[in-house]
């Protein structure tokens, strides 16, 4: 791991909203703020004419402009190459767009800090490898050095634990502490359980869902509404594009009124005819309870799957913007049987911790300076931090009571401790072959079209006459980089081949290199 001269960061590429942070001289992760002041950041933007582009726009700025020109909620389309946005006769990719994000939190924080070099971006637990893979290189695209990906919920529970003293103080009695982390964004929901000690912080089981988060609350809201003004008026207003984003303004607006208030008013105008429709909370709640209801039954199949007794948790943590509804707080405290702390700031506590790990991962690489530094740095290298995989790996075999049939053999299941090495024996399906082909998939079905492809690879100078059902050896793992290595060895005659997959696929080097030329035509406001 390399890290390049200029400050390290931590970054909240978020669904609805973005933030980045440091670890200062003293230890404290602290939010950099943007050009207005604040510490959060709207993941919206407004593509404007001749490369110039608008991030974090008002909500008064977005319901003005045009449908086409605004662009929302990116990130549930990371890892996605059938996206297809074009603007000025240019093809915009999900990694280009949200690299414009990235630029927009590393100016504004350039002002305060100079130069930003080196990044630790987060990533929802359940992120796949292709939406890891564009999000490494949506940091590349906006120059940054990105030293790591790191999951969401592991990066608040850092925050979490490194605030309150608990964690790199090996002073403290070892005493192991069990925390549920219930993180739902705007655009994503995960659900973790983490145990640490004051020198050891592991994950030991998650789950979640990449499209649920507080867009759909507010996709609720806008039907609702629109019904009611199909039914007054015998107008629909979600076949009008302008009239659907205005509608979503005003929704997302009265959603975080009813968060604080017990009912609120949607004012919508649409074609001569005026609406004012007043929303209660229990009409909301009833709306959204089936959202709701999945997000419960995540927690509660996590906890199963951890070995978790709820009544053992030290803490339940309520992280992200939407978790300010307060619906969400009462059935935890249901099925938890522990009232939600909100001792974090849902919105900021995301990159704080990814600003804590990048400070743990730099000190592993570099020698403090000065007293305080020093003593900072012991803290910072006296931390042991431990993963699981989110996906189950696997590699395609033929079904050995139907050889028409391919299956997704899984060897790695999900939330397995990282790093990881499983060796399993295979057997040739034909004779003499002239090499042997393994395509790695990544999913928790045998249904190969319900996995991710992440990679293949070709074993060839295989022994003559080599028999049908020669065995054949497969080696599947994470290294300590946290990359896949896979080897295939055939055992007649010893030869191998070995593959590792350094979340490399997608776009390639050159491509890279093109969009970040692109990204310098852009003028980022």
């Amino acid at each position: 791991m390399k890290f390049e001269d200029g400050h390290t960061v931590g970054i909240d590429l978020g669904t609805s909203y973005s933030a980045i942070a440091r670890l200062d001289d003293d230890g404290t992760p602290v939010i950099l703020e943007n050009s207005q002041g604040r510490p959060i950041t709207p993941s919206i933007l407004i593509l404007g004419d001749d490369g110039r582009v608008v991030v974090g726009p008002s909500p008064e700025l977005v319901a003005e402009e045009a449908p086409e020109r605004v662009v929302l909620g990116i990130k549930r389309h990371m890892g996605d190459n059938n996206f297809e946005l074009y603007h000025e006769g240019r093809r915009l990719t999900p990694e280009l767009i949200s690299s414009m994000i990235l630029t927009k939190l590393r100016q504004d924080a350039e002002e305060q800090i100079k130069p930003i070099r080196n990044a630790v971006i987060t990533v929802p637990y359940y992120f796949n490898e292709p939406k890891r893979q564009a999000t490494r290189h949506a940091g590349r695209i906006a120059g940054l050095n990105v030293v790591d990906i790191i999951n969401e919920p592991t990066a608040a529970t850092l925050a979490y634990a490194w605030q309150k003293g608990e964690l790199g103080n090996a002073d403290l009695p070892n005493k192991e502490r069990t925390i549920l982390v219930y993180d739902l964004g705007g655009g994503t929901f995960d659900v973790t359980v983490v145990r640490y000690t004051p020198t050891e912080f592991a994950v030991i089981g998650t789950d979640g869902d990449t499209m649920l988060g507080g867009l759909d609350w507010t996709d609720r809201m806008v039907e609702y509404v629109a019904e009611q003004f199909e039914s007054k008026f015998g107008l629909d207003p979600r076949g009008d594009a302008m009239a659907r984003k205005a509608l979503m303004v005003e929704s997302e607006a009265a959603k975080r009124e009813l968060s604080l208030w017990g009912k609120s008013t949607i004012c919508f105008e649409y074609r001569g005819q005026t609406l004012e429709q007043e929303i209660k909370r229990e009409k909301f709640e009833e709306l959204t309870q089936d959202l709701l209801q999945r997000t419960k039954d995540t927690t509660e199949f996590t906890l199963d799957q951890a070995g978790v007794d709820p009544k053992s948790l030290d803490e339940v943590l309520l992280v992200g913007g939407s978790t300010s509804m307060p619906s969400i707080a009462e059935t935890l405290e249901q099925c938890t049987g522990r009232k939600p702390s909100r001792e974090l700031n849902p919105q900021t506590a995301v990159a704080q911790g990814a600003a804590i790990h990048a400070a743990i991962l730099q000190a592993r690489h570099t020698d403090g300076k000065g007293q305080a530094a020093e003593a900072l740095q012991r803290r910072l290298r006296s931390v042991t931090t431990n993963d699981v995989n989110s996906h189950s790996l696997g590699v395609e075999i033929r079904d050995p009571d139907d050889s028409t049939i391919r299956k997704n053999h899984i060897m790695i299941p999900r939330n397995s401790p990282l790093p990881t090495e499983v060796r399993q024996r295979f057997k040739t399906t034909s004779s003499n072959p002239r090499s042997l082909h393994i395509r790695l998939l990544e999913g928790e079905t045998s249904d190969i079209s319900g996995c991710t492809f992440i990679g293949d690879f070709r074993l060839v100078g295989l022994p003559g006459n080599l028999p049908k059902g020669s065995p054949v050896e497969v080696a599947y793992g994470y290294n300590e980089r946290g990359n896949i290595e896979v080897t295939l060895r055939e055992m007649t005659g010893n030869s191998a081949a070995q593959v590792e997959i350094a979340w490399s696929h997608g776009l390639d080097d050159h491509q890279i290199d093109s969009m970040s030329k692109l990204s310098k035509s852009y003028k980022v406001e």
